[in-house]
């Protein structure tokens, strides 16, 4: 089957809504949340099914064309961005949310499904999905799936893999692996879902999952806290999870560099002065009435024995997201930074007060006006850097992601916490992964995709079998 009689039969198969030929694709679908922009597609095919993704996969695999897949387009990493010759995949019409069993605090919904809805469908029925990240009210459930997504509570409640109980997923080929089963336990041979969590499209479409909740809490508190010494932010963490236990759900650090930025943008009374070096954001989230109390307790603890010099705890949900607003506009204030580039790392606990600085010095070798802003999800190990790139020098890209990602590599930790590899940070994937993984992962490629057709050159080279 050649490139026209495969675009024929995928016209025929997926409809009008379901097929886009090449030449009227939307913008939309063509450029990445920074600003990217790819390539016309051959077409854009927007399956409403599992069986409708069969069958254009299978068409695809038949003629050579290679898939970009797509789901809500926030991804950071060049992932969705379609190249010369690909064909787009949206998953946006795949939006079903098919059951939620209260019983076994189990939810099955399709891939296009958008974070946000799934939280409010499950909200009115007092129940929750424990996933939350600033883009919540575009980016999909398969796309949380195919990058692991992390995000504000996985202090608590782990990453996304550990949210998946069962997963279906179509092959290059078009294979459909059913494995929606809803069963925690389930040791029957190799845990096939764990191939698609995390591998970022490139070897399986995400077409339906089965989903862990847990009861929506009853209380909801917020409080913010200033710090004068990174020991002391260590020992914060430290209490918190000593006397907050399980009701710890979020542990939030913002440098100054970002802190007084956010306020800026806010444009609102400051909750806390800027000025000191460090802000602590910390939720706790409980079945009944006492996580506040509890909060309480520990700010008052804290800013007793001096680890903490300036402490605010929110009233009233209002006043919680207020707080939440400060962290949530990270995009905006990265913005102030343009043209910027952005990290998303994780290290040792320890190792940061260590790295931070010396990131700041190694960007600022590069060229002295490289300012940074510093915020993340230190509760679980996960930074977020940006750093201004002087417009004048656009060399000093490539020589500030290679400065960063050594010094990273340097401190044994990860390039990519959570926003995966896609394209932009394929050539640094060395730094994290040794030699022997990176042969493994292609080896598991070369099975599954042999003719590297899904998300071609995404994570890794294009080396077909």
């Amino acid at each position: 089957m050649d490139t026209r009689d495969a675009l024929q039969a995928l016209q025929q198969e997926l409809g009008p809504r379901g097929f886009v030929p090449g030449a009227d694709t939307e913008e939309r679908y063509l450029v990445d949340i920074k600003g990217t922009r790819g390539a016309l597609p051959l077409a854009v095919l927007r399956p409403a099914s599992t069986e409708q993704v069969s069958r254009a996969l299978a068409i695809c695999h038949a003629a050579g064309i290679p898939v970009v897949t797509q789901g809500g387009r926030t991804g950071l990493v060049q992932s969705h961005v379609p190249c010369q010759g690909e064909v787009v995949l949206s998953m946006e019409r795949m939006n079903a949310i098919e059951n939620i069993d209260a019983d076994a605090a189990m939810a099955t919904v399709q891939g296009g499904v958008v974070l946000q809805a799934l939280q409010e469908r499950l909200d009115a029925a007092g129940l929750m999905f424990p996933l939350d990240l600033g883009a919540r009210g575009s980016c999909t459930v398969g796309g949380n799936i195919s990058t692991n997504a992390g995000g504000n509570r996985v202090i608590r409640y782990g990453m996304t893999r550990e949210l998946v109980v069962g997963l279906e997923a179509v092959l290059a080929d078009g294979t459909v692996l059913d494995g929606l089963k809803p069963l925690i336990k389930n040791n029957t041979g190799i845990d096939l879902k764990h191939l698609f969590i995390g591998s970022e499209g490139i070897l399986g479409v995400v077409t339906r999952a089965v989903l862990r909740l847990v009861p929506k809490p009853g209380e909801r508190t917020v409080a913010l806290c200033a710090l004068g010494e990174f020991a002391q932010v260590r020992a914060l963490l430290r209490q918190a999870r000593q006397r907050l236990g399980g009701e710890l759900t979020a542990f939030e650090v913002m440098w100054d560099s970002y802190f007084s930025r956010a306020l800026g943008i806010v444009g609102k009374a400051a909750p806390l002065p800027p000025g000191q070096p460090y802000y602590a954001l910390i939720e706790t989230s409980s079945a009944g009435t006492g996580g506040a109390a509890n909060l309480e307790g520990l700010l008052q603890l804290v800013l007793e024995d001096g680890t903490v010099s300036d402490a605010v705890i929110a009233k009233s949900g209002a006043e919680n997201e207020a707080l939440w607003k400060l962290r949530d506009i990270s995009v905006e204030v990265s913005r102030t930074l343009m043209p910027a580039v952005p990290f998303d790392v994780s290290l040792p606990i320890a190792a940061m007060e260590h790295f931070v600085p010396r990131f700041e010095a190694a960007v600022r070798a590069i060229d002295p006006r490289c300012d940074t802003v510093v915020y993340g999800h230190l509760g679980d190990g996960n930074l977020h850097l940006a750093v201004h790139q002087p417009p004048d020098q656009p060399a000093t890209f490539q020589a500030i992601q290679e400065a960063v990602y050594r010094l990273v590599g340097e401190y044994h930790g990860s390039i990519s916490a959570e926003h995966g590899i896609g394209v932009s940070k394929r050539e640094f994937l060395p730094h994290s992964r040794s030699a022997q993984e990176i042969a493994a992962m292609h080896a598991l490629k070369n099975a599954l995709d042999p003719g590297h057709l899904l998300n071609r050159g995404r994570v890794l080279a294009h080396r077909p079998a």
